[in-house]
């Protein structure tokens, strides 16, 4: 007899063994429950981490744009409707640069992995850890991805994110700087993160850290190695507000930086090679999140699920998203590309971010309803309010 329905049961007409049964059942999976918790409470030791990087990894592919940011600038109008729909804790899954940091941050998961088709990408994502790593505040982490000075000995922790903002796009970067932090990163990542950096890796690690000194706060999204002035930069992003005017960025407040310092700090966030359509590492994640106990809370796929079209690799990640543990509330959170003309497109933004269920996902994907990209994004999304 299986537990739930020994449960369900209550122990009524079982013999006196099979209540000791019941009971020691009972208290086994409260007992590995408690275990799973307390594991994501005190997080993953460096060999842990590193072995989930690896292991969880597939051969790294091409994408055609260097995402060193992020190019949406809508993402904020969609958290309060994340909030009113309950997304909170579990797993959190997410592709691309920093906008994982603020949904991480809003959603607060306990476990959360970025998944990249690009290697470039999982190195970055392993600067940035070695960043939060060494930065206790908000003005420390800027300073040190940007190679810049501290604006006084005290590190002005509670400036607001304008003020932060002006003092960083004026203050002049630093090459000593530069190189010091650079070896101080390649250090933190393979001897405390446990992460060895092959050539190549630290071809790809020099390349990200230095556009990011030359750029400053003007670095940008940028295809096949030019930068497209109609990218916002990264100054723009960090200080774009919510429909109500409210500045939402991990970068805006302590608490949002606290958090996902914290979780980086415990080893939970965990960057991997992976390809949406691919054999190996969502299904991966699916199994780590089950043997976990959790379920995906939110899916970030940005606009990526538009690729998987026009390669006809979409039927392989609804595959994969069938081996995520996942429930009602579980959501995924889309960017849809101004060239589409979504009806939710909100004045003043080229791209739009949508909301939508995951099970709705998967049986209208059963029904044939997506024979295309343009019907994935138009049937049953959820729309940030306007």
């Amino acid at each position: 007899m299986k537990l739930n329905a020994l449960k369900r049961m209550g122990g009524r007409g079982l013999a006196p063994g099979s209540i000791l049964i019941l009971v020691f059942l009972v208290t086994a999976e409260a007992w590995h429950s408690a275990a799973r918790q307390q594991k994501f409470s005190e997080g993953l030791t460096a060999p842990e981490f590193s072995r989930l990087v690896r292991d969880l990894s597939e051969e790294g592919g091409y994408f055609r744009s260097d995402n060193f940011t992020s190019n949406e600038t809508s993402y904020l109008h969609v958290i309060g409707k994340m909030q009113q729909l309950g997304a909170s804790g579990g797993a959190y899954i997410g592709v691309g640069p920093e906008q994982n940091f603020t949904y991480i941050a809003k959603l607060k998961p306990k476990i959360a992995f970025i998944v990249d088709i690009r290697r470039q990408a999982i190195i970055q994502h392993l600067m940035y850890k070695a960043i939060f790593q060494l930065s206790s505040n908000r003005t420390q982490f800027l300073a040190r991805l940007l190679s810049k000075p501290l604006p006084n000995p005290k590190d002005n922790t509670d400036a607001s994110v304008n003020n932060l903002m002006d003092y960083f796009s004026k203050a002049a970067g630093d090459e000593k700087l530069y190189e010091a932090n650079l070896a101080a990163l390649k250090k933190v990542i393979q001897d405390d993160f446990q992460f060895p950096l092959n050539e190549s890796d630290q071809g790809s690690l020099d390349y990200v850290y230095k556009n990011f000194r030359n750029e400053g706060l003007e670095i940008a999204f940028r295809i096949d190695g030019s930068w497209g002035g109609y990218f916002p930069t990264l100054r723009e992003l960090i200080q774009q507000t919510d429909q109500h005017g409210k500045p939402g960025n991990f970068l805006a407040g302590a608490e949002d930086y606290d958090f996902v310092r914290g979780m980086h700090r415990k080893n939970l966030i965990i960057p991997i090679v992976g390809d949406f359509g691919g054999k190996k590492a969502l299904a991966g994640v699916g199994d780590y999140l089950r043997k976990s106990g959790l379920t995906v809370t939110a899916f970030y796929t940005s606009n990526v699920e538009q690729f998987l079209f026009d390669n006809g690799s979409f039927k392989a990640f609804a595959d994969n998203v069938r081996k995520l543990p996942t429930n009602e509330r579980s959501l995924f959170i889309r960017a849809v590309s101004g060239r589409y003309s979504h009806p939710a497109q909100l004045s003043g933004h080229r791209l739009t971010t949508l909301l939508q269920q995951m099970s709705v996902f998967l049986k209208d994907f059963d029904e044939g309803r997506y024979q295309n990209y343009l019907n994935l994004i138009t049937t049953n999304y959820i729309a940030a309010e306007k």
